[in-house]
């Protein structure tokens, strides 16, 4: 499978992902969907960081684990445990995936990813953003959204648990149809971190300069 699409995917639900709307089709909120989505709404805008551990589940069945952090606005770094050869790294408006075992690294404007609305400064979940589905089990609510002006760019799918509400976990849907499971436990919400955490700098700029001088 093309592995850049895997990477900025990053974060899928293998199950219950609503069909989206067609263009020009409204959803009907209920009251209660509507006090859902106020209370998810402010959640998250009180999420400025965080740090947990993550264990994801590719489109292809593949597992991985690692360590995240999250900042907002703009700023995320999934540092995956060996031997995985995968960095993530959010920051400067771009998602900048690396392939150790490729040596190869690409990126991705965040704002034309479904995870760009998760690390936005204020988070809405109206205008720029369209909710296509809000999804009660037990002890668990789901919501599926999408940027407004650009629904082909994917969804994002937030799985929280209830009493109290927190994220357990996320879902994107890109635009090829490639979903990725990631779920996160010990976070740690709050805290401030290193800036360097959210700058990418290649490898092989160390190994080309290596041994320089003399």
């Amino acid at each position: 499978m093309d592995r850049r699409a895997l990477l900025i995917s990053l974060f899928a639900a293998s199950l219950f992902l609503p069909s989206l709307p067609l263009k020009g089709q409204q959803v009907q909120f209920t009251p209660q969907d509507q006090a859902d989505l106020a209370r998810i709404q402010a959640y998250l805008n009180g999420i400025r960081s965080l740090k947990a551990r993550f264990m994801q589940i590719a489109p292809n069945g593949a597992t991985s684990g690692g360590t995240v952090w999250l900042e907002r606005p703009g700023r995320m770094r999934f540092q995956y445990d060996p031997p995985s050869p995968l960095l993530l790294v959010a920051g400067h408006g771009l998602v900048v995936f690396h392939d150790a075992s490729l040596n190869q690294t690409s990126n991705i404007p965040l704002g034309q990813t479904p995870l760009g609305i998760l690390l936005s400064d204020t988070i809405r979940l109206s205008g720029d953003v369209t909710v296509t589905g809000i999804q009660r089990l037990p002890n668990q609510l789901r919501i599926t959204l999408l940027r407004t002006a650009a629904p082909g760019e994917g969804s994002l799918t937030l799985v929280f648990s209830e009493n109290p509400l927190v994220l357990r976990q996320w879902t994107v849907l890109d635009a090829q149809r490639q979903s990725t499971t990631v779920t996160l436990y010990d976070v740690q919400p709050g805290g401030h971190f290193d800036p360097k955490l959210f700058e990418f700098v290649d490898p092989r700029f160390f190994q080309n300069n290596q041994g320089g001088g003399g």
